[in-house]
Formats: C-alpha cells, structure tokens, sequence
C-alpha cells in the first residue's frame, strides 16, 4: 500500500494534464510564429513553466515518495498489480537513477497511469480535483 500523500499525487497528476493539453497546442511543423498565429509562442512558455512546476515539485519529493510515484505509475499502467506493490517499490528503488521527474514527464499518459495506480489502492484524485475548483 502506498505511503506517498495522495494529494501529491494528485498535483502530479493534474499538472501532467496541463501539460498534456498544453502540448496539443504546440504546432511543431509552424516556420515561424506568425504562421500560427503566435499560438506556439503563447503555449511553449506555459508549456515550460508548467514542467518546470511539476519537475520541480517531484523533485523535492523524498527519495521515498520519488520512489513510490515511479511504482504508482507502474501499477497504473500494468506493470504490476496492486497486490506486487512491494516488488514494483523495490524495483522502483533499484532502477532509481538520475532526475525521477525527467522519467516520469517522459511517460505518455502519465496523469492516467497515476490515476489508474489509485484506483487499484481504492484512491482517486476526486476531492483533491474538487477542492482546487
């Protein structure tokens, strides 16, 4: 069972989001900002101060919540099932090298993988979602 304060989790995941919604606005292909209509200038810099948000906030995690993000995220996306929690930390723990945010904002579908990992320990982001409204 995961010790990491869902709420955490939660700010994780809700800035996952923002950042997933951010980069659908983010014209790659555009050759210059007036080809778009500047919406690539506008995004990309939310689109940095978000991550660098989100980044920063995992990394002042402990190196024990850092660890159980990275598990969480495994157990939502399948890796695991909620009854290896203890295998996915310890292997979370092994694997631990380098900025665990730079692996986590890598991950596709991070936001829904989180959610998924707190619903299979009967968790959700609900209140926390209703509290920031």
């Amino acid at each position: 069972m995961p010790t990491i304060n869902t709420d955490k989790v939660c700010f994780v995941v809700v800035k996952a989001r923002e950042l997933e919604s951010e980069d659908e606005g983010i014209d790659a292909d555009a050759s210059n900002a007036t080809d778009d209509g500047f919406v690539s200038v506008l995004t990309e810099d939310a689109f940095s101060t978000t991550r660098d948000e989100v980044a920063s906030f995992i990394e002042a995690m402990d190196i024990d919540e850092q660890v159980e993000l990275v598990a969480l995220m495994w157990v939502g996306r399948g890796d695991f099932a909620a009854n290896e929690w203890n295998e996915a930390v310890a292997q979370a723990r092994a694997r631990h090298e380098g900025a665990t945010s730079a692996y986590l904002l890598g991950v596709p579908l991070l936001a829904s993988f989180l959610e998924g990992g707190l619903a299979e320990f009967g968790e959700s982001c609900e209140l926390f979602a209703a509290d920031r409204q």
